[in-house]
């Protein structure tokens, strides 16, 4: 059941169950070591805490099916209806024929004509047919590699850090720093996207999808994997690839860097 297709109306029938649930187990006599509750009498217990938690199932249930189901030719939601009246009639004759009302007693006529109170009044009152709980607001898109609060810059990104590049905008890899976007693609990366390796100085980048990290021995087998939306400090070049600084500190080769992003 989804708990976002309840309404305030079954927020009241489900803690009204609750309350009947709970009134069952309280002590109503005490006699020497001897003390008894609503389940030492199979009918009161049957007829109205029973009846009760039954009647907020089924209106719970009725009011989250795609098509109404039936019971003796009554919807589910009218025959729990109709049980939780039930439940609240056999309480208040109990009531009116205790000698002495208890705590047990009282509590379970006031679950009972609340529970019948909610199921009668959901369906008539405007208040009650509003959402239990409310939809999640819609959060705000965030760019790529961005972090909520920090403006251009993403997970990973160090505490006052200037990003790479003219007045802190995101560089393609292979431009260099004051030069427009336009003339480092006609240089460099026009090659193959490399800088020249006598220029290189270390960089924050983020890459578009993950990819793995290779070890600096040349082993086939992956030491970490880059996810994107985090930087990644990129301490080497060598040729096409670059050797990539890890969060904890590990570092390794990563072979493809088309797409990658500068910070």
């Amino acid at each position: 059941m989804n708990i976002r297709s309840l309404t305030r109306g079954d927020g009241v029938v489900i803690g009204a169950a609750v309350l009947l649930f709970v009134a069952s187990f309280i002590n109503t006599s005490t006699i020497g070591n001897y003390s008894s509750n609503a389940w030492d009498s199979l009918g009161f217990v049957m007829s109205v805490h029973v009846a009760g938690v039954v009647a907020a199932a089924l209106i719970v249930t009725s009011r989250s099916l795609p098509q109404p189901k039936k019971i003796a030719g009554l919807e589910l939601g009218q025959f729990g209806t109709a049980l939780s009246v039930f439940s609240l009639w056999t309480t208040l004759w109990y009531l009116l024929d205790a000698g002495s009302a208890g705590a047990a007693l009282i509590l379970t006529f006031l679950g009972a004509a609340i529970l019948a109170g909610g199921a009668i009044a959901t369906p008539l009152v405007p208040a009650l047919k509003g959402a239990l709980v409310g939809a999640p607001k819609p959060q705000a898109p965030q760019p790529y590699g961005g972090q909520p609060g920090i403006p251009g810059q993403g997970y990973g990104y160090p505490a006052g850090q200037q990003p790479y590049g003219a007045q802190g905008q995101p560089q393609p890899y292979g431009a260099q720093p004051g030069r427009p976007a336009a003339a480092a693609q006609q240089s460099g990366p026009s090659q193959g996207g490399a800088a020249p390796a006598g220029d290189f100085s270390p960089f924050w980048f983020a890459v578009p999808v993950a990819r793995p990290l290779f070890g600096e021995d040349g082993s086939p087998a992956p030491i970490a994997e880059l996810a994107p939306g985090t930087w990644y400090l990129a301490v080497e070049q060598r040729g096409p690839s670059l050797v990539a600084q890890t969060q904890d500190g590990r570092r390794g080769v990563l072979q493809d860097t088309s797409g990658i992003q500068r910070g």
